[in-house]
């Protein structure tokens, strides 16, 4: 159970900062330009701007990642809900498929976080 323990650590990290660091990015747009992952659909319903729009994704994912970090049985189910959310919207939008997979990939693996913790915290690991 002890190498569960470290996979659980290591997921637990990866969930957590990652949806911090994009969340941060957003406000700066450093390691791309998000408003270009928008479906249009969704920018022209919007009574804002994309970039205000992107600004609160921000702060969701930012919040998010400290969830996963503090309340990881809760937060990895969030940040996998939120993941196949952006790769359905992706996917609606017809663009960024490649994203739209690794964006599935990845809420298995939170997925998995969320089941990790379930069985760790079950047997107090």
């Amino acid at each position: 159970m002890e190498k569960l323990t470290k996979i659980q650590t290591l997921l637990k990290l990866t969930f957590g900062l990652v949806p911090i660091i994009a969340g941060a990015d957003k406000f700066t747009n450093l390691l791309t330009n998000w408003e270009q992952y928008l479906n249009p659909s969704i920018a022209g319903m919007l009574p804002f701007s994309a970039h205000t729009f992107m600004l609160i994704v921000g702060i969701i994912e930012i919040i998010a990642g400290i969830i996963v970090l503090t309340k990881t049985n809760i937060g990895a189910y969030i940040v996998s809900a939120w993941l196949v959310l952006i790769a359905i919207t992706l996917i609606a939008s017809g663009k960024f498929f490649d994203v739209a997979v690794r964006d599935l990939v990845m809420a298995i693996g939170a997925y998995s976080l969320a089941k990790i913790t379930e069985i760790t915290t079950a047997n107090n690991l």
